[in-house]
């Protein structure tokens, strides 16, 4: 019988800080578009509220998706500045990444014969078109087509943190990719982390604790609201045990998060209105 290997846990972490980049991707490039305002939870954070579809300046699919890397289009005044320096930083640093991995590990492009018994050889254009490869950008020289090629960028940072996962994890894909070494990978485990704590502070997601201005509809305690890295709300009330509303205890107080979070939004503003 045979066991699973166990994953390094730098390559874990990696892989996990690479995915919440990737998850919260989309939030990011919302948030450029929008003025940033102190408020809790964060806007960018309220998708579960079902709130999104009743804002008129809610941004369309594909400003969501953006596959277009931020580094290479037009960004014609922004409306949150801070978010768009974290944005391309976090993109250029996952670039710089998979261009310098892919030196290490990468092979190089195979060469076939052009023809039986000949001694020229040329690239074989299936391995140079691999899907799995990752393309460095390139200039032409001096002349009408001188426009630098993106490579693997033109995917944009989506492809980069997949691809980048890949390599964490050393999954195999012929003999294209080479083991990544352990004192690589621990400068990618650092680029990853960095690059997730860059996207969660930009979008207020990590581990801010606001106490919330409307009390608490059940028992008029004090609301706190906390953000946590990966984007998971919560809020919680301060009354204790003795507070009537109908949500779980979790160290002895009223606790919401996620889905649970509707039903206390909808109770505020019914109490407001009340008001």
């Amino acid at each position: 019988m045979t066991t699973a290997p166990t994953l390094d846990p730098v390559a874990q972490q990696a892989a996990a800080d690479l995915a919440a980049v990737r998850e919260q991707w989309g939030d990011l490039l919302a948030a450029i578009e929008r003025p940033p305002a102190a408020e809790w939870p964060p806007r960018e954070t309220r998708g579960f509220l079902a709130q999104g579809a009743a804002e008129d300046d809610e941004p369309t699919a594909e400003a969501r998706v953006g596959r277009l890397p931020l580094t290479i289009r037009e960004h014609p005044a922004p409306l949150n500045l801070d978010a768009l320096d974290a944005a391309i930083a976090v993109e250029r640093a996952l670039f710089a990444a998979c261009d310098a991995l892919a030196a290490r590990v990468q092979r190089p492009v195979r060469c076939l014969p052009v023809a039986v018994r000949s001694t020229e050889v040329r690239e074989d254009p299936a391995d140079r078109t691999d899907p799995a490869r990752w393309h460095l950008p390139t200039v032409r020289d001096i002349g009408p087509g001188n426009a630098a090629s993106a490579g693997s960028r033109a995917y944009g940072l989506h492809w980069a943190a997949v691809w980048l996962e890949g390599r964490a994890l050393n999954e195999q894909h012929g003999d294209l990719f080479a083991p990544t070494p352990p004192t690589v990978l621990d400068d990618l485990a650092s680029v990853a982390a960095h690059a997730r704590r860059t996207v969660e502070r930009a979008l207020q997601r990590d581990g801010r604790t606001v106490t919330l201005d409307t009390p608490c509809p059940w028992c008029a305690g004090k609301l706190v609201g906390r953000t946590r890295p990966g984007g998971e709300p919560l809020v919680t009330c301060s009354t204790g045990e003795g507070c009537g509303a109908p949500a779980s205890l979790d160290r002895g107080r009223r606790t919401w998060r996620g889905a649970e979070l509707v039903g206390l939004w909808s109770a505020m503003e019914a109490a407001r209105h009340r008001d």
